[in-house]
């Protein structure tokens, strides 16, 4: 019988044991790399304690134990299964010059067999099989066998699964050894062993030795100075423990599902299409707030771990919006992985209300987004209808996507309620295209002078379409746009005006382009023909270096014009806008400088 052990208590009794061995607990490091801020971490508290493993001593000794949050989002389309997440928790214990692979072994064991309560019968481990660089760690296998782990149940396997590192290009690495309970299930033929997919072994710790440098010449050499790095995913490990068959089933998910099903008034269990998406919103929404609620917590944004939170919310609320869920709900959830997790992890509760104000501004964000792809699906159905293809054409599916910001998953969903297909082949190459055309010259053609597609240098190109606007309402429609220069510091904007402007006219200036950022606007873009967006107000003044479609962003009801982009989503993402300097470029033409204030 399997010891109901849960996360709470697994968390403790791995502390408490390294802590009787010796060991000092340290605090959790940030998912966020303070020297990278593009990265989030994947391994337990490996990058803050490579100084450390290189040599350096570290402040609390060099036996350490922590438990850690951890991000994996390699693969976030393949969760949804029963078994794969984007964020876990991992437990860890570290040697830093101090023992090594025949200690490490007996701790895993001790902990194992007599902490955990495992049958030592149900113990299967891997170790590093050797190659041409280095040798087969027969001292591992060894040390195993003399914990009575017979060698039929000692794996010896090749780099690509028992080998950890380096981080880099250069740097420490090492063979590891891998610990697997035997489910029990049957095997899925003569190959089957531990790290099969078939899911007959389950992997429940990992012994990394890092005994090995890696030099540029691709060699290796011992290092004097070895080292030992473990980690124990917590929901896989109470899963096995609990004789569970999933971590969904667990009690880190299972609060998370009831109140996915108190929403949607779906019931985990009975649908395997609803099965998926309560699982994809469980484990999305759990990941946003970790993200969110980090020490260096982040928004979503474009870019770097920005980017990666944007698309789990937004892949959460699609699937919230499949299960049929009504209104905004990704607060809901997210409290209760906030109780869930406040206590192990106070720093989510520091940062609650950030935490639900930029959730709750995303969702917003993204079901309006949903909304008017639905919508101008629903339009685009009877012509669909009316024609003997049942395939929704590249062209139209990337239109949806780059007008209205309409996934292509969901495009798939929606044309597959009605009969049809979508020609991904035609999406990808019509998506290829739009990158290509990006990258090689919307600067020229739209006289935009970016340096660089940078969040800083979006914000500040979305900031003087504002500033023109503001211009041709305080100066007079006279106003016009005579080219601009952007970098990552500045803007710098070329406008028609026959004399200098007055101090008030700056300010008046400056406030109204304040006064529009205050309010939160969403900037819309929508392609049509230049004639189109003529009708429609648009400002245009480069008739002759645009093409038969245009694309034009609309900044909430503040202004509107023809532009090649790029451009923030949201003006919260801007700042606060300083005019540094208003001067004469050439006769008639004035310029004016200008900054974005954090």
């Amino acid at each position: 019988m399997k010891k109901q052990l849960t996360a709470n208590e697994l968390r403790q009794k791995f502390i408490d044991f390294f802590v009787s061995k010796d060991h000092v607990q340290i605090s959790g490091a940030s998912l966020i790399p303070e020297n990278d801020p593009t990265v989030l971490f994947t391994t337990a508290g490996m990058h803050p304690l490579v100084p450390y493993i290189l040599g350096s001593d570290h402040p609390s000794g060099k036996r350490l134990t922590d438990y850690q949050k951890c991000i994996r989002t390699g693969d976030i389309e393949a969760v949804g299964d029963p078994h794969h997440l984007t964020f876990f928790e991992m437990l860890g214990n570290w040697s830093l010059g101090d023992y090594f692979k025949q200690e490490a072994i007996a701790y895993s064991f001790e902990f194992l067999t007599k902490w955990l309560n495992l049958d030592i019968s149900q113990l299967s481990v891997t170790v590093f099989a050797g190659d041409d660089l280095v040798p087969r760690d027969e001292e591992a296998a060894q040390t195993w066998e003399s914990f009575g782990i017979p060698r039929e149940r000692i794996y010896f396997l090749p780099r690509e699964d028992n080998w950890w590192g380096p981080a880099g290009e250069t740097g420490p690495c090492g063979p590891d050894s891998e610990m697997f309970i035997d489910t029990g299930r049957p095997s899925c033929g003569p190959d089957c062993r531990p790290g099969c997919s078939c899911g007959k072994y389950f992997e429940i710790w990992n012994d990394v030795f890092m005994g090995y440098k890696k030099n540029s010449d691709g060699t290796y050499e011992e290092m004097s100075r070895k080292c030992v790095d473990t980690g124990m995913g917590i929901e896989r490990t109470i899963a096995i423990l609990q004789g569970k068959k999933s971590v969904y089933e667990t009690e880190v998910f299972t609060p998370i599902i009831a109140g996915i099903e108190r929403l949607s008034q779906k019931h985990y269990g009975d649908d395997e299409e609803n099965d998926v998406s309560i699982r994809i919103l469980a484990d999305h929404v759990r990941t946003s707030v970790f993200i969110l609620g980090d020490q260096r917590g982040v928004a979503p944004s474009n870019v770097g771990q920005g980017y990666i939170l944007r698309r789990l919310i937004r892949r959460a609320v699609r699937h919230g919006h499949k299960l049929g869920i009504e209104g905004a709900f990704l607060g809901e959830l997210a409290l209760i992985v906030l109780e869930l997790y406040g206590v192990p992890y106070p720093e989510l509760v520091e940062n609650r209300e950030f935490v639900l104000k930029e959730l709750a501004q995303e969702e917003a964000k993204f079901s309006e987004t949903l909304a008017k792809g639905e919508r101008e699906f629903e339009k685009m159905l009877p012509n669909l209808l009316k024609g003997n293809s049942r395939q929704i054409s590249g062209r139209t599916a990337f239109k949806l996507y780059d007008t209205y910001g309409y996934p292509i998953e969901l495009t798939k969903e929606l044309a597959s309620e009605h009969g049809f297909t979508v020609d991904e082949a035609g999406f990808k190459e019509a998506f290829e295209k739009h990158q290509e055309i990006s990258r090689s010259g919307s600067e020229q053609q739209f006289k935009g002078g970016l340096a660089d597609h940078s969040d800083k240098t979006t914000a500040l190109h979305t900031a003087t379409h504002m500033l023109h606007k503001a211009l041709r309402t305080v100066l007079g429609e006279h106003v016009g746009q005579k080219g601009s220069n952007i970098t990552v510091e500045r803007l710098r904007f070329d406008f028609t005006h026959p004399a200098p402007m007055t101090a008030e006219e700056i300010q008046r200036v400056e406030d109204m382009v304040n006064e529009a950022i205050s309010q939160n606007l969403e900037i819309v873009c929508e392609t049509m023909t230049l004639e189109e967006a003529k009708e429609q107000g648009a400002i245009a003044f480069f008739d002759s270096k645009y093409g038969e479609q245009v694309k034009v962003y609309s900044i909430g009801d503040y202004s509107k014009e023809v532009c090649g982009g790029p451009h923030v989503q949201n003006t919260s993402q801007m700042g606060r806008f300083k005019i540094l300097k208003e001067q004469s470029s050439s006769a008639g033409v004035r310029r004016i400088k200008a900054i974005l204030e954090k």
